[in-house]
């Protein structure tokens, strides 16, 4: 064709590769399919101005004043266990300075394979904390999938990987039926194809504080407030539920409140001595951290971390 001739009509076809397939060369390597796989990266925000003088901690459910020396300390100490376990660690590194509980990233961030869904929290001491998990995810190059819109509200500890197929998603005050609706339609473009929906107890809001996983077909559980059908369905996948009812380490200490690094180890907050022996006689490996400032906000390790990148898992 002799140069300088234009060719009417459009010539351009599309590419038959999915998502998945164009994500590490347009995205980046990114995803998360289990709550175990071996942790690469995390999204974090190290406590900044807007922890301090908050004012009335109870307006923003905190059990007190943090002091923010002690909270930074805490944890940048976390921080470096992960990195000594070889996780890259990135940071929310805005916030608006009336939103103190910006701290506990997980709540605005579920990840999947393809990309992070974006929470909406449920109260509206929070509400806004969203935009700067936003503001970062976009920074990285994180696929933002779905930003919970319209009625819904969600809180990304409303929602625990299984495996690549299954999703346990809760509804409590902090996610309704109109975000659990969102964010499981949004699951099942992806390729889940089972969700396990939790009724989360009035006086709890996250399945964190209930049932968290700790290797491949471990579980610990609250027993007194893990609903039978979702016991069961994790029995059925050869699950064994590590029973853990001591109450107050649950409700006070924190100590469901953990991260797996790898499958089968840990690193849960320091303090919770009959916790712990529960997971170690299930076979886990734990690794302690003292976040006791952090607590103050009524949130923990698993609150403070959203995970970016684990070693995919499959399907069990």
């Amino acid at each position: 064709m002799p140069d300088g001739v234009i060719v009417e009509g459009e010539r351009w076809f599309p590419s038959p590769a999915s998502f998945a397939e164009d994500m590490p060369d347009a995205w980046g390597d990114w995803g998360v399919d289990s709550e175990v796989g071996t942790l690469r990266a995390v999204l974090m925000r190290r406590p900044g101005p807007e922890i301090e003088n908050i004012g009335a901690p109870g307006a923003f459910r905190f059990a007190g004043q943090m002091d923010p020396v002690k909270a930074q300390e805490q944890h940048d100490a976390l921080v470096e266990i992960y990195r000594e376990h070889g996780v890259r660690v990135y940071y929310v590194e805005n916030m608006r300075p009336d939103r103190p509980n910006g701290v506990y990233v997980r709540d605005l961030v579920f990840m999947t394979p393809q990309g992070a869904i974006l929470a909406r929290p449920g109260i509206s001491a929070r509400r806004g904390e969203e935009r700067y998990a936003a503001e970062a995810l976009a920074r990285l190059g994180v696929p933002i999938i779905h930003t919970v819109c319209g009625e819904g509200t969600f809180e990304g500890a409303c929602a625990t990987w299984v495996d690549r197929e299954t999703v346990i998603i809760g509804t409590s005050s902090r996610c309704n039926a109109a975000g659990a609706a969102q964010v499981e339609a949004t699951l099942r473009a992806i390729g889940v194809k089972t969700i396990i929906p939790f009724q989360i107890p009035f006086g709890s809001i996250h399945i964190d504080g209930i049932l968290n996983i700790a290797d491949r077909r471990k579980a610990m559980i609250f027993p007194w407030q893990t609903p039978y059908d979702v016991a069961r369905a994790l029995l059925d996948k050869g699950f064994t539920l590590l029973e853990n009812p001591h109450i107050e380490e649950i409700k006070i200490g924190h100590g469901l409140n953990f991260v797996a690094l790898e499958p089968g180890k840990v690193v849960m907050p320091a303090g919770n001595p009959l916790s712990r022996r529960v997971l170690e006689d299930g076979g886990i490996e734990v690794i302690e951290a003292d976040i006791s400032e952090l607590m103050k906000g009524r949130g923990a390790i698993h609150c403070m971390t959203a995970f970016l990148k684990r070693d995919p898992i499959g399907t069990l």
